[in-house]
């Protein structure tokens, strides 16, 4: 496996969206069990499937190359595959820091919203976080992301229009923007989509995001699907969607992945 060199920079701070100073941590989210593509990834996170001859998670990397933050990048992932993430690591010199939530099982897990509670507490994180799905590739430049949510200085979620209706329904969740670009609404895998905006697992959320996610937690409200708990904070709080164009690939299936693999073959000339 080739390596990739991280660059880690001073602390950068910036305004939050309630004047506070913050620095930025990036976390990658690596915690999912993807029962769907067993046998595949039954013994291996989808995050490390090979596309065009590296770990998927190297492609992530990339997109992070030269980004401002604070310690280590950390990636979080459960108990089954830690011993594989830090294989991983081991071939892969760089900035890290493995985070293993201690669940082995789908009925275990702690769900997405729930996993980012306990990781923030495990690790006694009070910073702004970026928040990347380890199955997410991308290529707008997060350099771009970063600058329109310093701009709003609210939370920010990344949306890739996929321009049919058809593609979205029952698959993804979707957002409605109104005139500023806030999320109005948004819809998890609706069954009647009033959007193509598609959500990405690409997010960030100020420091004072944790007190929100505690308050959603201690309602009993639905601890996985991120969709649920937007829906939730834009009750309470603005959240811009930032909109772009270029390709997105999230790998939820056999036919999705091989695709992506193909695309960035071609790409690199494999």
């Amino acid at each position: 496996m080739d390596s990739i060199p991280l660059k880690c920079y001073n602390t950068e701070t910036f305004k939050s969206h309630e004047g506070k100073i913050g620095i930025m941590r990036i976390i990658i989210m690596a915690g999912g069990y993807a029962k769907r593509m067993w046998p595949l990834t039954e013994n291996r996170p989808k995050s490390l499937l090979p596309v065009a001859g590296k770990p998927m998670i190297n492609h992530i990397l990339e997109k992070l190359e030269g980004m401002e933050h604070e310690g280590k990048i950390i990636i979080s992932t459960n108990s089954r595959f830690g011993n594989v993430f830090q294989e991983w690591e081991r071939n892969h010199p760089g900035s890290f820091d493995i985070v293993v939530e201690p669940t082995m099982s789908e009925d275990e897990k702690f769900g997405s919203i729930g996993a980012i509670s306990w990781l923030m507490k495990e690790k006694g994180i009070d910073d702004d976080l970026l928040i990347v799905g380890g199955d997410n590739l991308f290529e707008f430049s997060m350099k771009d992301f970063l600058s329109f949510q310093r701009e709003r200085k609210s939370p920010v979620l990344a949306l890739h229009d996929l321009g049919d209706i058809e593609k979205v329904r029952n698959k993804f969740g979707v957002c409605v923007l109104d005139g500023e670009g806030k999320i109005a609404e948004f819809q998890e895998k609706p069954a009647e989509p009033k959007s193509t905006l598609t959500a990405t697992c690409i997010y960030y959320f100020p420091r004072d995001i944790i007190m929100h996610i505690d308050e959603y937690l201690a309602e009993k409200n639905n601890p996985d699907a991120p969709g649920f708990f937007t829906t939730w904070l834009i009750s309470r709080m603005p959240v811009h969607g930032f909109v772009f164009k270029e390709p997105w690939h999230d790998i939820g299936s056999f036919e999705c992945y091989e695709e992506v693999n193909r695309k960035y073959s071609k790409k690199a000339g494999k």
